[in-house]
Parts: C-alpha cells; sequence; structure tokens
C-alpha cells in the first residue's frame, strides 16, 4: 500500500469527505482496545504505532533484544508474518522460509532472533513458549486485544508525527489517539524532528517514559558506499525516511524511487532499476527489509550488486530504558505468580 498524500497534510477534501468512515472504524478500533486479552503466562511486551506505515519497529525490537539479552532473558519475536502467505504457527527459518512465506520484516529479524509467526496470536504465543521463551517480544499488535500486554512501547517517527491526526482512512491512525495514549507505557521518538513534541510531552505528563532514540548506519554498509553516487530505492512505509538517513550518513543520493510498502519486487522491476543505475554510473542501496525481499526475485544474478543499507537503533538513555524494562518485567512476573 502507498500512503496517500492527504494522510500528512493538514487539511483536504479527500480527509474531510472519509471521516464519516474514519469515525465508523475508530469506533469499532476503540471498542476492541477495551477488551482483556489472553494472558501469555511469560511477560509481554509489545513494540507498535499509532498509525498504519512504517515508524522503525523493526529495528526497535532488535535494539530491545539486544538489552533483554543483556538481562539474560531469552526474548523471542512474535509476528503476524503480514505479507507472507503462511498461517503458522511456524518459526522463522532464514535457510528455507522467503519473504514470500513469512514477511520480509519476520524473515529480517530472523537472522538476529527467534522468530515465531503465526495469524492466531494466541497460538504464537504456545509455540514462543515451546522455544523457552522467558518475554515474547510482539512485533506490531499494539491494536489487537487477543494477547494482554504487559507494556507497550510505542514509537513514533520524529519528522512525520501522526499526519493529519484522524482515523484510517481518512488519516493514517489505526484508532482514536486517546484510547491508544492511554494504553501507552512508554514512547520511543525515532530522530530529532519536532512532529511529535506534543504527543511526548502529554505522556511525560502521564508519568510514561520517553526514550530518544536514532538510526544509526552500519560501518561496513558506508565503507561499501564511501566515494560512490548511487540511486537509493526502498518499498517501505516511508522511503522518504530511508533517503534522509542515507544523506545524513554522508551518502550522495543522485536518483531515489519509492515503491509501495512491501512491495513485492519482480524481475522486471530489478531489471529496470539495474540498468537506470548502470546508465548513470550509479551503485544501487535499499533497506535491508526491502533487500529480504529481492530473494524472490527468479533470477539471482541480477540482484548481485545491490547494497542492502543496514541500520541499528540506538538510545540516548540506555539506562533508563534498562530500568524501565527490569520492573515491567519483575511487575508482570510478581503478577503472574500471585494469581496462581
Amino acid at each position: 500500500m502507498r500512503e496517500p498524500a492527504f494522510w500528512h497534510a493538514p487539511s483536504s477534501w479527500q480527509s474531510h469527505l472519509l471521516r464519516p468512515l474514519g469515525a465508523i472504524y475508530g469506533a469499532i478500533a476503540a471498542q476492541r482496545l477495551r477488551r482483556n486479552g489472553f494472558d501469555a503466562g511469560v511477560p509481554v511486551l509489545c513494540v507498535g504505532n499509532y498509525h498504519v506505515g512504517g515508524a522503525g519497529k523493526t529495528p526497535t525490537v532488535l535494539a530491545l533484544a539486544k538489552i533483554l539479552r543483556e538481562l539474560e532473558e531469552r526474548p523471542v519475536v512474535l509476528s503476524r508474518g503480514y505479507g507472507g502467505r503462511l498461517r503458522g504457527p511456524v518459526m522463522v527459518d532464514p535457510s528455507r522460509h522467503s519473504a514470500a512465506e513469512v514477511g520480509d520484516e519476520p524473515l529480517m529479524l530472523a537472522a538476529c532472533l527467534p522468530v515465531a509467526i503465526s495469524r492466531d496470536r494466541i497460538n504464537g504465543v504456545a509455540l514462543a513458549r515451546s522455544q523457552r521463551a522467558s518475554v515474547i517480544l510482539m512485533d506490531d499488535g499494539f491494536q489487537n486485544p487477543s494477547i494482554a500486554k504487559d507494556a507497550s512501547l510505542i514509537v513514533i517517527d520524529s519528522d512525520r508525527g501522526l499526519g493529519n491526526g484522524l482515523v484510517f482512512p481518512a488519516g493514517p491512525l489505526r484508532a482514536p489517539l486517546k484510547p491508544q495514549l492511554a494504553r501507552t507505557d512508554a514512547l520511543i521518538v525515532v530522530g530529532s524532528g519536532a512532529a511529535s513534541e506534543g504527543i511526548a510531552k502529554e505522556l511525560a505528563a502521564r508519568d510514561a517514559p520517553v526514550l530518544s532514540a536514532h538510526l544509526e548506519p552500519e560501518e561496513a554498509s558506508l565503507a561499501t558506499l564511501r566515494g560512490k553516487r548511487v540511486f537509493a530505492f526502498a518499498g517501505i512505509g516511508d522511503p522518504q525516511r530511508f533517503f534522509r538517513t542515507l544523506r545524513s550518513a554522508g551518502v550522495e543520493v543522485a536518483r531515489e524511487r519509492s515503491f509501495p510498502d512491501h512491495h513485492r519486487f519482480s524481475d522486471g522491476d530489478i531489471e529496470s532499476l539495474v540498468a537506470d543505475a548502470m546508465a548513470d554510473r550509479l551503485a544501487l542501496v535499499t533497506t535491508e527489509k526491502d533487500f529480504a525481499r529481492l530473494r524472490a526475485v527468479e533470477v539471482p544474478s541480477i540482484v548481485h550488486g545491490i547494497v542492502p543499507f543496514k541500520v541499528a537503533l540506538e538510545f540516548a538513555d540506555v539506562p533508563r530504558l534498562r530500568k524501565f524494562l527490569t520492573e515491567r518485567l519483575f511487575k508482570a512476573r510478581e503478577r503472574k505468580f500471585s494469581a496462581k
């Protein structure tokens, strides 16, 4: 899906026309948020966002998993496997699964972490627990009430914020903002822009931690591109964020091309990109998530030479995040033990 431009415009006739549908969708979503979820039996940390599209959830999951492992936890990621055809429950195996089977994000995460995918999240919990998970990291699912969350960490892009602030399809919000804020335990603001300042202040006033973070390019990716002019392409929720990240890292982006989120690249797509890049003597670069989907291209040789630009999310105040996670895990286990 390619986000409509009016979602990020202050006012438009399209959003005004769609507001009645947004009100209906929002009322249903708000009602679902009030439901009680299934107790997973182990702590569940949910990484989500308020809106459709990208905000940086996948690198956030990786960064949180790293900290949890430092705390001697055994995190297992639970994902719905969006974009994949397998319903699960199944553990993702990068050596035999493709993005078309399990989704691009689970495939990318599975290179570093155990990842369970399941359309039925309760069955996914059972599979994650069979892998001896001491904590389940939900990749998305904040608005889904099926699983009880012990902490919900919401990721927001500091440059895009919440767009026009309206509920889908009039805007990008998955549910009305007020009930979503009430269920937010921590906010992770990615970048140094000002678009998320209002939300951050409101949550800070409720004593919810507001954690600043930024995307840091991996040195190996930078070394590969150093001194080259590049043709950047991406099929993610916010391709412009990827292009900005490249430029802020000092990469000379001569051309760029955007595709819809989770776009399945065809041989023709890649052949066209390669031909255009060769004509202008440019190096082709894409996101790590897009690169995961390129494995489905029938002629692997045409993918050769495309650089996956890897980034890691780094928090400004890691001790504060560690304290938050430690306290939430302790309270979750104390509550589950006393309930027995």
